[in-house]
This record gives structure tokens, C-alpha cells and sequence, in this order.
């Protein structure tokens, strides 16, 4: 897997974190260990440029992502996606560290930095939460990967809740 994370943000990034969790992301969802990720940490102006480029809504926002390939999770038959670029995903840690302290279950800025990763892998596999049904399964799924990472890393507490907006 070739994950790059880039961190413009001039904000001290666990890297190393966003990196293992994006792969153990897609390792879960069995994308082809080929394909290709970028992961770019950027500040609040550089975010907000692209909220309203891409989105046209003000201000900052968590995360974005730009698929790339259209890569999808195999079906239960097929043993893994193509290779292919899954494209970028943008991080704000400004908004992280505020989702994280207004979280439900306060955490910190790279533990939502981290979920945040999941949620832009997901978003660039197809999964949405547009729709009550839609929201469920990938939240959900987030949730389990996010855990299952967090147990293979012997993290204990709870794990951040999905505070995406």
C-alpha cells in the first residue's frame, strides 16, 4: 500500500498514526495492497479554499476527500479491488482539535485526526451519509475499524465518537 501523508498544516501531526490507520482502513476493507493514497494535513484558510471550491459552503471544514479510481470494496466473492489511485483526503487539525474537545467523549486532536483518516477512506470507497441507512453502515463501520486499529495498538478508553460534520 502507498500512502503518503503530507503535512502542510504547520501543526504537529501524528503521522505516523494517520499512516497505520489508513492502511489498517484499507487493509479491513481488502483494497488491493498496490493502490495508492494521499493524505494531505492542511490549515484552516487552505481548508476553507476548499470547502467552498469544492462544496460551497464557508468556513473550514474536518475532512474532505477526492476520489480518484472510483475504487469499490469487493464483493464477499472477490478477494480484493483492483490497484488504482483511491485518491486524496485533506485534514484540518484546526477543526479536529475543537471537534475533539466538544466531543461527546473528549479526545484529542489526533485521536480525531485518526478517525477522521477512516472517514475519508470510506468516503472515498462509495460509503455516504446523506441518508439515515447510509449514515448507519458507515458510521458503523468506522466505528469498527477505528476500534479494531485501536486494539491492535493496545489503545484502552473509549474511542473518539463520530463528531464528522
Amino acid at each position: 500500500m502507498s500512502i503518503d501523508v503530507n503535512n502542510e498544516s504547520g501543526t504537529e501531526v501524528d503521522e505516523q498514526a494517520i499512516l497505520d490507520i489508513a492502511r489498517h482502513a484499507l487493509a479491513r476493507m481488502r483494497i488491493h495492497p498496490l493502490s495508492e493514497l494521499s493524505v494531505i494535513v492542511v490549515d484552516a484558510g487552505a481548508m476553507e479554499q476548499l470547502h467552498i471550491q469544492w462544496m460551497d459552503l464557508p468556513g473550514p471544514t474536518d475532512v474532505m476527500s477526492f476520489p480518484m479510481d472510483e475504487l469499490r470494496p469487493p464483493a464477499k466473492d472477490e478477494e480484493e479491488t483492483p490497484q488504482g489511485l483511491l485518491g486524496d483526503i485533506v485534514l484540518c487539525p484546526e477543526v479536529a482539535l475543537k471537534q475533539g474537545k466538544e466531543a461527546e467523549t473528549e479526545h484529542s486532536m489526533d485521536e480525531e485526526l485518526q478517525l477522521l483518516t477512516v472517514h475519508g477512506v470510506l468516503h472515498l470507497l462509495g460509503y455516504d451519509h446523506e441518508e439515515p441507512d447510509e449514515k448507519a453502515e458507515m458510521f458503523g463501520l468506522q466505528a469498527a475499524i477505528v476500534d479494531g486499529w485501536r486494539a491492535e495498538n493496545g489503545l484502552t478508553g473509549p474511542s473518539p465518537a463520530p463528531t464528522v460534520s
